[in-house]
């Protein structure tokens, strides 16, 4: 891979030089996380208790799996994500394409909204889509002039923000240990099933999975002598991302317990002011502190890795069908001249000035349609994906999948499809 424009590195020996590597899977674990996902599971809280627990901690491990997918072929094929879903053919790059742009639009205003509630929540003065909107131009601004390391740096301090604010919360309600423990063993109560799917396909990320091996090159990281770093990197991710959204199950078995919460992420207000009533109003603030860093981190991890993506897809797009299937093309990726590109600041504005208008209007139907459809469609495709491309011999020499990755990755495409069948018949019932 074309390295002039970046910084290659040695990988670390020693475990003390791992740690102080550890960042991009921080990144797309808690950028998977949105205020979306934490409702869902604050509500299955509410609902069943700390009975859902293990679906919570299951879909950790598939997303773990694939997100071990996306860095192994980064790593073993020295190329990007979409220079492979290129060699599949003109119908992965295009269905991704149409994907990446509808989806940007509407998303742009959901994580405007989702940082607009909690800054509404904590200084008040001004409506929610207001703040939403001084959201989204505070994080194209902070986006369009950073650089991949002080990126990083900024994710950490809210992912270390968002990570003990809710701990405190979790330590505070005092859960029942014995419960916590028997809510490892997998049951199903009446009426649960479609909690089971919300909580395995929440938890860390659907897009933003594709964007991990990006920030992988932005650090420096090349080659197979990275795979075992790569690995340690997602497994502190994930397991991280997985011990907070366990953490917020457990408050919403506590606090919520037997209310009928709204789905929308207003439910979260909702649970602050349970914590103010019961607690007093320093644990109210805490958790909307926590609130706003989880959103925060999905607004810009999404504002600087899906832009990276659209830009990789602006490049990919021109490479010669034969040249990009045999990985020959000379038009390879170099982060930060993809950080500076036209495509890259493009797709920032894509992300933060339309949606703004949906701020003040209802979804349209067809778009929110067409929208839902697409993603509860993306997963199973970059699970599908990942299975061809990792077990591929003209694609991928070492590095290729064994029997465990091929497992977990079918699995969480196979579950993805039932959720997908799922989005589709409940959108056609209604």
């Amino acid at each position: 891979m074309t390295t002039s424009d970046a910084t290659t590195i040695a990988p670390p020996t020693g475990a003390r030089a791992k740690l102080r590597q550890v960042g991009p899977g921080l990144l797309a674990a808690a950028t998977g996380v949105g205020a979306g996902d934490l409702v869902a599971t604050m509500v299955a809280g509410a609902r069943f208790g700390t009975v859902l627990l293990w679906a919570a901690v299951l879909g950790t491990v598939l997303k773990l799996a694939l997100a071990e997918g996306v860095g192994r072929w980064h790593l073993a094929s020295g190329t990007t994500l979409l220079d492979g879903w290129r060699r599949l053919g003109y119908w992965a790059t295009g269905f991704f394409g149409v994907y990446i742009v509808i989806w940007g639009f509407v998303y742009g205003a959901t994580a405007m909204s989702a940082v607009g509630l909690p800054l509404n929540a904590l200084f008040g003065g001004l409506d929610v889509r207001y703040w939403a909107m001084i959201a989204g131009v505070v994080g194209l601004v902070l986006v369009w002039a950073q650089r991949y390391a002080a990126f990083e740096k900024l994710m950490v301090v809210l992912v270390g923000v968002m990570f003990v604010t809710v701990i405190i919360t979790a330590v505070l309600v005092a859960p029942d240990l014995g419960a916590t423990v028997s809510g490892l063993v997998p049951r199903l109560p009446d009426g649960s099933l479609i909690y089971v799917l919300g909580l395995v396909g929440g938890v860390g990320g659907t897009i933003t999975l594709g964007a991990y091996g990006y920030w992988m090159l932005g650090k420096g990281w090349r080659g197979t002598g990275w795979l075992s770093m790569m690995r340690l990197d997602n497994a502190v991710g994930y397991v991280m991302t997985g011990v907070f959204v366990v953490a917020l199950l457990l408050v919403g078995a506590d606090v919520l317990a037997g209310q009928d919460i709204a789905s929308g992420d207003t439910g979260l207000l909702i649970l602050g002011d349970e914590l103010g009533a019961r607690y007093g109003q320093w644990s109210r603030i805490t958790f909307l502190i926590g609130f706003l860093a989880v959103s925060a981190t999905s607004l810009l991890g999404v504002w600087n890795g899906v832009s990276l993506l659209f830009a990789d897809w602006t490049r990919v797009i021109r490479l010669p069908h034969g040249r990009a299937a045999a990985g020959e093309s000379d038009n390879r990726y170099e982060p930060r001249a993809m950080e500076r590109s036209l495509p890259f600041r493009g797709y920032l504005l894509w992300l933060t000035i339309p949606p703004m208008g949906l701020l003040f209007l209802d979804s349209p139907f067809a778009l929110t349609l067409v929208y839902g459809v697409l993603g509860a469609a993306f997963m199973p495709f970059l699970g599908g994906t990942l299975l061809v491309l990792l077990n591929a011999k003209r694609f991928l020499g070492e590095g290729r999948s064994g029997r465990l990755s091929n497992l977990l990755i079918g699995a969480a495409a196979a579950l993805f499809l039932t959720l997908l069948a799922i989005d589709l018949v409940t959108r056609i019932s209604w």
